[in-house]
């Protein structure tokens, strides 16, 4: 049997541009380096197959053979999505085994609005389940956004486990960089309290904020720049201005991960 629940299902087109846009430009030297043509999962892709679509359309323009395949535990989704394979995109039936045919392994499994609905205590069983089933060089991406796609959070994983947490936002939608809060993936969740990694970053990043709205006539962007600039002064933030510019920024997980809880450092 499919390991995992039925999630709600909730989908819509573009709602993980933000995170595949991340993925093409984080993943892409290794989909280009791999020997034979690499395999994409979106697992549990909900009620809809626009997202496994998405993917494909936009790992191709990094790699022109990417293979995508959806996987969902719901026959009925499964059923659904049917219509929309074609060559290089496949739908399937499952759930945290990914089963993909002959035992392949994928170069990139994302899990996007997925673990929200499991209990904190499960998720690292699901992250080493998940990292277990990856190709060697392969990337596990999971995480939260919201329904349209405005407001996301992620956690990339290898082999090894977690590596770095991924803030990304619609910057005009944004009042503060702590509304992103309500979008951490489910390890850090509850671990935004006092006391806690998550809880002090973002408060300094709100600091950031506050300390930059000089740069606010110039647009959200501007903005954005100068607090994460000023932020990577005091944290460990992975990316560059070209990233920033995205309205995204990339800090290492041993930053963030939980003093307490399942998924402590």
């Amino acid at each position: 049997m499919p390991e995992g629940n039925v999630t709600r299902g909730t989908t819509g087109p573009n709602r993980l541009r933000r995170m595949d846009r991340w993925i093409a430009a984080a993943h892409g030297p290794a989909l280009r380096r791999a020997p034979v043509p690499p395999r994409a999962v979106d697992l549990g892709y909900g009620a809809a197959p626009w997202t496994a679509v998405e993917l494909l359309e936009r790992l191709r323009r990094v790699r022109g053979d990417v293979r995508v395949t959806g996987v969902e535990i719901d026959p009925e989704r499964v059923a659904a999505a049917l219509p929309y394979a074609r060559d290089g995109l496949a739908f399937v039936r499952g759930g945290f085994e990914v089963p993909l045919p002959g035992g392949e392994r994928p170069l990139l499994i994302r899990a996007a609005n997925v673990l929200r609905q499991y209990p904190e205590d499960g998720v690292p069983a699901v992250w080493a389940r998940l990292c277990g089933r990856l190709a060697p060089g392969g990337l596990l991406v999971e995480g939260t956004c919201d329904e349209i796609g405005r407001r996301h959070v992620w956690v990339a994983l290898g082999a090894e486990g977690p590596r770095s947490v991924t803030f990304a936002a619609r910057l005009g939608s944004l009042g503060t960089p702590s509304d992103l809060a309500e979008r951490l993936p489910k390890a850090l969740i509850h671990r935004n309290v006092p006391g806690e990694p998550v809880h002090a970053f973002l408060r300094a990043f709100d600091r950031a904020w506050a300390a930059a709205a000089p740069y606010a006539p110039l647009g959200a962007r501007q903005r954005w720049l100068r607090a994460v600039g000023t932020l990577a002064g005091d944290w460990p933030v992975l990316d560059g201005p070209g990233r920033w510019r995205q309205g995204e920024v990339t800090v290492a997980w041993a930053a963030l991960a939980p003093l307490s809880g399942p998924a402590a450092a």
